[in-house]
């Protein structure tokens, strides 16, 4: 049986998409990126099983940060970096929830806090956006990730979500070019993929 119109108008768009992202490099930049991130996953995750295993004992040690902290405070500090360029690795945090009381509930509320950090880094972004200055200086530091958002869009942002690269960054720089608030809204609930998948590993290794 012959394809409809609408199907075939759909295919034609698809191959036109694929033809663009491949003569774009997109494949390529998702290719390098997972290839770079692979291994110092890898290497993370192998790093905390032989600290945990002859050094520290995490549990011991998550155990004393709960009792001497409060879940509060943690969260404030996990807001704090994925609001302004993610300084703290996610993994530490996520290693964390794993020692609290309530892990899942912990562990979603890192996602939820993530989620809302790559909004208010978009919302910077956007506002940097109105203020001459600052845009040109951003436009030079952070020259690349805007170069891709500009060239890729949304599919940037689903590799800033799900990968180790700073979320904050590839969310600032999305605001910086005025990316459609909804469609970054979208793509950016991958977010909660990530924090999930990462701590299947996390949680069974510790």
């Amino acid at each position: 049986m012959n394809s409809s119109p609408k199907q075939s108008v759909k295919k034609s768009k698809i191959r036109l998409l694929h033809q663009y992202y491949s003569y774009t490099g997109f494949y390529s930049f998702v290719k390098s990126s997972l290839g770079k991130s692979i291994l110092p996953i890898g290497i993370f995750v192998i790093a905390l099983w032989l600290v945990h295993s002859f050094l520290i004992d995490f549990n011991d040690l998550f155990t004393s940060i709960t009792t001497t902290y409060n879940p509060l405070t943690v969260l404030s500090v996990f807001f704090a970096s994925e609001s302004l360029l993610g300084l703290i690795p996610p993994e530490i945090f996520i290693a964390w929830a794993d020692k609290t009381d309530a892990p899942i509930f912990y562990l979603s509320m890192l996602a939820v806090l993530s989620y809302i950090g790559g909004i208010i880094s978009y919302s910077i972004g956007k506002t940097v956006s109105k203020m001459p200055a600052v845009y040109n200086y951003l436009q030079v530091k952070m020259e690349k990730h805007v170069k891709m958002i500009r060239k890729w869009g949304g599919f940037l942002i689903v590799v800033g979500a799900l990968l180790p690269i700073p979320f904050s960054i590839t969310s600032v720089a999305a605001g910086l070019i005025n990316y459609k608030f909804r469609d970054y809204l979208l793509f950016g609930l991958l977010r909660f993929v990530r924090f999930y998948l990462y701590a299947l590993v996390i949680f069974n290794v510790l």
